[in-house]
């Protein structure tokens, strides 16, 4: 683990979910993932849904989260997310439902449905699965 730290802080409207020294910040940026080391250089970017990789000096942690905001600033960093949720927090059952409901309507091809937010809604589901896991 790096010797440096900075302080990230994550949000979502609903409440502040992280708020601490880290070494290592990695998140699922429009054009792939990216990692963020102590001192880096000022950078905005906008989040796509999938796994924030978070190395404390506690240990690793790791949320999913459907996409946001991603700043560093003057040697602080901030997420600003649409959702966010730590491994130990996920209901695995629930996102395993979500999956096969988003797999049936993708299937189902019928008329009504939506394929970009039944696509949306299958990676978020897979996302979860993955990351209980960790």
């Amino acid at each position: 683990m790096a010797d440096k730290s900075y302080a990230l802080e994550i949000r979502t409207p609903e409440k502040l979910v992280f708020e601490e020294q880290v070494s290592s910040v990695t998140a699922p940026g429009v054009e792939g993932n990216f990692q963020i080391l102590a001192d880096h250089i000022p950078f905005l970017t906008i989040l796509t849904t999938g796994v924030i990789n978070i190395q404390t000096m506690d240990g690793d942690r790791s949320l999913a989260t459907s996409g946001g905001l991603f700043e560093v600033l003057s040697g602080r960093v901030t997420a600003l997310l649409d959702t966010a949720e730590w491994s130990d927090e996920i209901d695995v059952e629930r996102a395993k439902a979500s999956r096969n409901r988003a797999k049936e309507r993708l299937t189902s091809r019928a008329g009504d449905i939506d394929e970009i937010r039944a696509e949306a809604a299958l990676k978020r589901a897979l996302i979860r699965i993955k990351i209980s896991s960790l």
